[in-house]
């Protein structure tokens, strides 16, 4: 489904069903809002702001939320909208803190609205699905934060709301997106993280590739998760490997928002890891150029990667060694403004400034590179081995161009 509504369709699409004596108004729900959710005028309503938001311009999306607020003003729908939106401004640099208040507040108004709606509604379904999703943005953040005891509070609160919603056909493809996280993470933690396998002893046993396909059921047919789907299954296609499916996804997420700085790095990203270089460098560019810009959600984070990609290009495709240069120190310099100097783009920045060193026999500045590497890397990694063997190398090459001075 294609993830935007222009607003010539909403308007034709309001015109048809205005012409059948259709067209609703907000007076045709009871005081309890049953049903306002799974309405198609309301998810009409919502729709280009929900594209304006995953489109990162906020100011649009945020004026749409407050018109559904005046609407819906006991609604929970509105709210999480507006909190949805102070998420996705964290998304493009999750150490970043500035969004987090403004965010849980949001959330907990969603949460006393949803509670309310909840108590005064026969339907239970409605307000559990906003309930578990407030609850599960809020532990999301409490992660991030390493504040676990809040973290393990909302998640709890999560997933027993999750619980109320299942078996509930018509909401089934928004409850999948829960379902599936829990399936791939309560298997993929233990494996990747050994000491938390006791504490998850007590939740019910994980399956990845179910909770993939239940990502992937709801990435196709849910309407308020879809995207979110989206965003996780780009993580998870990288973390399994399975770029090709990455690449797809990304690219097409990043049609459909052009200016979703997450998207179109990992649009760049794994045009990157498949080869397609041509789409890697002119995507980075276009990063590079965003950010130069200015432009919402584009900062060092999303620089880093689109400058190391553009410098490997330039060193090992273009041989064009100053050109790579620049884009190294730059990959380099945005690591380092994001205090991200123990990940993989910055200790391969400095082995391949190394390297272009040697190649220009500035052995010195080679061997400063080298310990660089060694100082920062994890010894476990192909870049801190490299190093190593670099910097023998380095100083067996030195020693052999003094030996070739002194005979000549």
């Amino acid at each position: 489904m294609n993830g935007k509504i222009s607003w010539l369709t909403v308007f034709c699409l309001c015109l048809a069903t205005f012409a059948k004596a259709q067209l609703y108004d907000p007076s045709a729900f009871d005081k309890k809002y049953d049903g306002l959710l799974k309405h198609p005028g309301v998810q009409l309503e919502s729709a280009e702001a929900i594209n304006q938001l995953y489109n990162y311009k906020f100011y649009e999306a945020d004026k749409e939320f407050r018109w559904l607020r005046v609407r819906y003003p006991k609604h929970p729908m509105p709210y999480f909208l507006m909190g949805l939106a102070e998420w996705w401004k964290m998304v493009p640099d999750i150490e970043v803190t500035d969004y987090d208040d403004r965010c849980l507040a949001l959330m907990d108004t969603t949460i006393t609205l949803a509670e309310q709606l909840y108590e005064d509604s026969d339907n239970k379904i409605e307000p559990s699905f906003f309930l578990a999703a407030a609850y599960a943005f809020k532990g999301r953040i409490y992660a991030e934060r390493k504040k676990w005891t809040k973290a393990t509070f909302a998640g709890k609160n999560a997933l027993k709301y999750f619980e109320k919603c299942k078996g509930n056909g018509d909401f089934n493809p928004e409850l999948l997106f829960g379902d599936g996280l829990y399936n791939y993470y309560a298997q993929w933690i233990p494996q990747n993280y050994p000491l938390l396998k006791p504490i998850l002893a007590f939740f019910p046993k994980g399956n990845k590739e179910n909770g993939i396909k239940q990502l992937e059921r709801n990435a196709n047919n849910a309407f308020y998760t879809r995207t979110e789907a989206r965003y996780f299954l780009l993580q998870i296609y990288s973390m399994e490997n399975r770029y090709d499916k990455a690449y797809e996804l990304a690219k097409y997420m990043n049609e459909q928002y052009p200016d979703n700085p997450f998207f179109e790095r990992y649009y760049a990203r794994s045009a990157f890891v498949r080869g397609y270089l041509n789409e890697a460098e002119t995507v980075s560019k276009r990063i590079l150029d965003k950010l130069a810009q200015g432009k919402a959600g584009y900062e060092p984070v999303s620089g880093r990667t689109a400058a190391y990609i553009l410098a490997y290009v330039n060193q090992n495709f273009y041989h064009n060694l100053p050109e790579a240069k620049t884009y190294y120190q730059k990959a380099i310099d945005f690591a380092q403004q994001t205090n991200a100097t123990n990940a993989g783009y910055y200790w391969a920045s400095l082995l391949n400034m190394g390297k272009i060193a040697d190649t220009e026999k500035n052995y010195d500045l080679a061997r400063n590179y080298y310990k660089q590497v060694i100082d920062a890397a994890e010894r476990k990694s192909s870049q801190y081995k490299e190093a190593e063997k670099a910097l023998k190398d380095s100083k067996k090459s030195r020693r052999e161009e003094r030996r070739k001075r002194r005979d000549d």
